[in-house]
């Protein structure tokens, strides 16, 4: 057990934080949305921003073991970062349009659904481009 544990930390550990930031995102959306009855593309933009902020803040130390905090390397990072999460947000965000904004299915259910394939595409973007080791 210790062996797959080692062999899959980063995984397992993105699985932990990626879990978070979906709490953090879906703590900002299903109010925005389900409360203040705002369109689902709206909250989710408001969600994306409050999760890529703590996304970034806990996967460049705790889940890539990125612990270099100078300007130069977290500009670097964070500007790939960005990219990265902008292109799933882009994604996601034209998803809950389309599905509920303009279709009008449930936008609770369409949310879970991307967040799925938006923790997939983010964790290949964050492991090869983003945070990528230099060995």
């Amino acid at each position: 057990m210790k062996e797959f544990i080692k062999k899959h930390q980063d995984v397992l550990l993105y699985l932990i934080f990626g879990g978070l930031t979906t709490a953090v995102n879906y703590a900002v959306y299903l109010p925005c949305y389900n409360w203040l009855a705002w369109p689902a593309s709206v909250s989710n933009v408001l969600a994306w921003v409050a999760a890529v902020i703590f996304a970034f803040l806990t996967n460049k130390p705790f889940v890539f073991k990125s612990h270099d905090w100078s300007f130069k390397v977290v500009c670097g990072e964070l500007t790939k970062f960005l990219g990265c999460r902008i292109g799933s947000g882009v994604l996601e965000t034209a998803f809950l349009f389309l599905t509920v904004d303009i279709w009008g299915w449930n936008g609770n259910w369409m949310k879970l659904i991307t967040a799925v394939l938006v923790i997939v595409i983010n964790y290949v973007g964050s492991k090869f481009f983003v945070f990528k080791s230099k060995k």
